[in-house]
């Protein structure tokens, strides 16, 4: 199943610079799929009567929603990844095992992250979320558009500004582990092992039941509810072991940009290319000091590599996200059950338009590719530099902080162009 992974990575003090959490994410999907950035404010519903419309099925609402970023696929609700107000990020892997998956529409992992960004502000807070739903209403249903069959369980890497969980599940079974220094990442596989901090109340016990466990020996859950030899996780070159390779390799110096590094690498498998390519990416710095913003980078283009990452802020009156939001099409139904278009609609947002066509202008001449990207990596290390500006100065200009994000995105196809009409 490795080629339908996506990766997700945290750091924490001491492994980074500057008592920071650093959080990293590569979401890897089919290749004409269109990934989406999407802002959505903070809101007080009243009405909880009224049903929430995830992907597939309703579900009830709460009282308050943060406000939230998403990096998602355009067709569903849901998020691959993302962060809220209060610094809380989650990103989400497929993941199978010995239990099987259930082909009945659920919540999808995708739409259990924007709902425990949306209901937590701590990242533990966000894993309660998360296993309460799951229990209450299971996980399952078609995680790709149209007629392609594409579904899995899902772990989850949640941070915030203090610590870091990683959350396993297998159905309605989890684990999970708490991470409050050095390293950590997920991708395709059941990572949890020995150290377990949290459970499913009958997990062991389903265990024993199945006869995958036989009660007497130490309790490994990956071992248990996968088929992995996990004494040969880290030994083998599976992209879970490349990712955890780079991270260690960069242990005590880990920044932002070391993390954008990481999810840029081709080598290691990590920047993913082919049927399932890395699609967007993710990247968010956590200061443990709670009076300094937190700041998160999303691409919402393909290939880390020849994308930029756009800073976003949480602020009051944030401005929509129009040039990475997704077109809406009539016949939709937020509830899909089955779909209503004989052909998939062209999802594609203005940013990933202009951009997909300058690349492909340039393609067969490798002096206009250098000179663009040369200006797109230009546009980024001048965000960069502004960004550690504002957190060094501890200071906002939040007039401009509202537009951050969309003047970036404005900034980056004014690029594209020059290129398209040359």
């Amino acid at each position: 199943m490795e080629p339908y992974s996506c990766d997700t990575f945290v750091a924490l003090p001491p492994a980074t610079v500057d008592n920071r959490i650093i959080f990293g994410k590569n979401s890897d999907r089919l290749c004409d799929e269109v990934q989406e950035v999407v802002y959505f404010p903070a809101a007080v519903h009243d009405n909880l009567g009224k049903q929430l419309k995830c992907t597939y099925i309703e579900i009830d609402q709460v009282p308050e929603t943060y406000a939230v970023i998403l990096s998602r696929p355009a067709w569903l609700w849901g998020a691959e990844m993302g962060a809220n107000e209060h610094g809380v990020c989650i990103g989400n892997e497929a993941v199978w095992g010995r239990e099987e998956v259930c082909d009945k529409e659920a919540l999808l992992g995708m739409d259990l992250v924007r709902l425990g960004l949306e209901r937590a502000d701590t990242a533990e807070k966000a894993l309660n979320v998360i296993v309460d739903l799951l229990e209450k209403y299971g996980q399952g249903g078609n995680c790709a558009e149209g007629s392609t069959e594409f579904s899995y369980h899902n772990s989850f890497l949640i941070a915030d500004r203090n610590e870091a969980w990683i959350l396993e599940t297998a159905g309605k079974y989890w684990a999970a582990e708490k991470v409050q220094e050095g390293v950590r990442n997920i991708s395709n596989q059941l990572s949890i092992t020995t150290k377990i901090d949290r459970e499913h109340l009958d997990l062991k016990n389903y265990a024993k039941q199945k006869g995958w466990w036989d009660g007497k020996k130490e309790f490994d859950f990956a071992a248990t509810y996968s088929y992995l030899d996990t004494a040969k996780m880290l030994t083998l070159s599976s992209r879970y072991c490349e990712g955890y390779k780079l991270l260690s390799k960069h242990k005590g110096n880990i920044t932002f940009e070391t993390m954008m590094e990481i999810l840029q690498d081709k080598p290691s498998g990590i920047n993913m290319e082919g049927e399932f390519l890395t699609t967007a990416s993710m990247v968010s710095i956590l200061p443990q000091d709670s009076s300094l913003p937190c700041i998160h980078f999303f691409t919402g283009t393909p290939d880390p590599a020849r994308s930029v990452f756009k800073p976003f802020i949480f602020v009051p009156n944030i401005s929509q996200l129009l040039d990475t939001s997704s077109p809406t099409f009539e016949l939709e139904d937020p509830v899909k059950k089955k779909s209503h278009f004989k052909v998939r609609p062209d999802r594609r947002h203005p940013l990933y338009q202009k951009h997909q066509r300058a690349f492909e202008v340039i393609d067969n001449d490798k002096e206009k590719a250098k000179t663009m990207l040369d200006n797109m990596r230009k546009l980024e290390k001048g965000l960069f530099t502004e960004m550690e500006s504002i957190i060094q100065n501890k200071h906002i200009d939040v007039d401009k902080v509202v537009n951050l994000f969309s003047q970036c995105a404005k900034d980056e196809i004014r690029i594209y162009e020059s290129y398209i009409n040359s």
